[in-house]
């Protein structure tokens, strides 16, 4: 069966050290579910300029549909400057007053939330007033199994009320393990182990789910029907980790939405987040078929000494 997941959010390039490379968390998210055989419909806004219109080539060139891609003849299509550390991890400058701060609620793009089975959203796309308005309309038409918080809280493009607010509207809040000590001083969590932490959010809110990113340590998960359980992930030659934490967003939901078991999804989403950690920019193709024979054949990644008691068979 396939289903329909609608991303809302920044399609931007991320200018690396070796060129620009068209990303953005929910676009990099939503490519990713199209590629598993699901419907994906990404909602943003580019800018009327030779960015724009190379970002819609390559996005036409993946496969994917244009039909809630807004036009802005004032804002540029938005960048953001990325270096990488010792490690490879990405550091990001986010560049401002682009054309995915205003994108507007039109009707088709409500109608398609009202359809959806899933909608992602995050924070930066509510830095700005008018898409973050956008996303409150998108919501509220929104009568699917699940919305999705990806959070990417980048600095200085957040607020504590637009994190709470985010967290009052979701099902499932996917965060890294930085992001979560960052939510554990919001709640009064802080302090407490990370898995004390994913409950302490479950009980402070409406969620269903939460499960927090590691790296390469893989990901813990917890749900409100008493679920806690830890996946180590699977070890690989790093090249770098862009849209490796996007790509595990898309694995997670697309087991979800098949009512597979939280096992099952953090397991998928560490396997595909592995495998677009070990190539270079976040929307290389992956063939669906490859995941399995990955999952069978890869050695398991470091494990998080805190969390061992959490483990979860590789059978399991």
């Amino acid at each position: 069966m396939s289903y329909t997941v609608l991303a809302y959010g920044e399609v931007l390039w991320d200018l690396l050290p070796t060129g620009p490379v068209l990303g953005g968390a929910p676009f990099n998210f939503v490519y990713r579910v199209q590629s598993l055989g699901d419907r994906g419909l990404m909602v943003s806004r580019l800018g009327r300029d030779e960015l724009g219109e190379k970002a819609l080539g390559i996005i036409r060139g993946l496969g994917m549909g244009t039909g809630h891609l807004q036009w802005d003849a004032e804002r540029p299509t938005g960048t953001v400057e990325v270096s990488f550390d010792e490690r490879r991890n990405p550091e990001f400058n986010i560049i401002r007053g682009v054309a995915y701060d205003h994108i507007g609620p039109t009707d088709a793009a409500l109608a398609a939330a009202a359809r959806a089975d899933c909608l992602c959203f995050g924070t930066l796309i509510q830095r700005a007033r008018t898409s973050r308005d956008t996303l409150g309309r998108l919501l509220e038409a929104f009568e699917g199994r699940l919305a999705i918080l990806d959070i990417n809280l980048r600095p200085e493009c957040y607020s504590e009320e637009t994190i709470r607010l985010s967290i009052e509207r979701a099902d499932v809040l996917k965060l890294n393990d930085g992001e979560a000590a960052t939510l554990a001083r919001m709640y009064g969590l802080d302090g407490k182990p990370l898995s004390e932490i994913a409950r302490g959010l479950l009980a402070c809110s409406a969620l269903e789910v939460v499960v927090v990113t590691l790296g390469e340590r893989g990901a813990l998960a917890a749900s409100r029907e008493g679920e806690l359980l830890y996946h180590p992930g699977y070890a690989v030659e790093l090249v770098d980790s862009l849209g490796s934490g996007d790509a595990f967003t898309a694995g997670f939901v697309h087991a979800l939405l098949r009512g597979r078991p939280l096992s099952a999804a953090c397991r998928f989403g560490n396997a595909l987040g592995a495998m677009v950690a070990r190539q270079e920019g976040a929307t290389r193709p992956i063939d669906p078929a490859e995941v399995q024979p990955f999952v069978e054949s890869a050695r398991p990644g470091p494990v998080e000494e805190s969390l061992k008691d959490l483990l979860i068979p590789e059978t399991g």
